[in-house]
């Protein structure tokens, strides 16, 4: 399996545990939705995953590396995992392209500007690759944040409640784009949701969360 994440338990404090024994896995190029309601541990559950908090118990691995066990834990910032947030978290001072190129720290120009075409082709944003966020719709902006996780290819992306600002409308159309662009890019990804039509219209497996604790699993069918 590409992911593993086994017998996770975690709590602010010792007495109010927010995820117990949450166990799964995953294949390579699988598209996990995580629904339950507010409080259920979805976001937490992605925190551990990216390294942004320490699990009491259990262990992760992606991509046959231990990211934490009772022995091991790698920093947040040596993981490679992209996330996308629910507000984008778009740099204002930047263009698209700069927003892009942000992750893609220590590559040499050729090779920085050669990934940047290629996302912007990707999420079919090369007209606008010299506008700034402010100047941009909230499906475009979106895209852009999809565009610089993907970027630095990271083994796993992560996704906070991504259509959480968007309208009715448009987020159908996104979840669509969405969906195509992970696939397209074979990409690994957990995305976190209330909303079971996002959950389904996006995911290949639903992960049912509930007090902490995995309810049950349902894998979607595509004809």
């Amino acid at each position: 399996m590409f992911v593993q994440i086994e017998n996770l338990d975690f709590g602010y404090t010792k007495f109010s545990p927010v995820l117990q024994n949450v166990s799964f896995s995953m294949e390579e190029g699988e598209i996990v939705a995580i629904l339950g309601s507010s409080g259920s541990g979805k976001s937490t559950l992605l925190r551990l995953i990216s390294g942004l908090e320490t699990p009491k118990k259990g262990r992760i691995e992606i991509n046959q590396e231990e990211l934490c066990n009772a022995r091991t834990f790698i920093e947040c910032e040596k993981r490679n995992v992209g996330m996308v947030f629910q507000d984008y978290a778009l740099f204002p001072h930047m263009d698209v392209a700069q927003n892009i190129a942000f992750g893609l720290k220590g590559k040499n120009k050729s090779t920085k500007q050669k990934r940047i075409d290629e996302m912007l082709e990707l999420i079919s944003m090369q007209p606008r690759k010299h506008a700034y966020p402010h100047e941009l719709s909230g499906g475009q902006q979106q895209r852009i944040a999809l565009a610089r996780a993907l970027a630095p290819s990271p083994d796993i992306l992560l996704l906070d409640e991504p259509f959480s600002n968007l309208d009715a409308d448009l987020k159908m159309q996104i979840r669509h784009d969405l969906r195509a662009i992970m696939k397209v890019t074979n990409m690994t990804a957990i995305f976190v949701t209330h909303d079971y039509d996002d959950a389904q219209d996006i995911a290949d497996r639903i992960v049912y969360l509930e007090n902490g604790h995995i309810a049950h699993q349902e894998t979607i069918t595509r004809h």
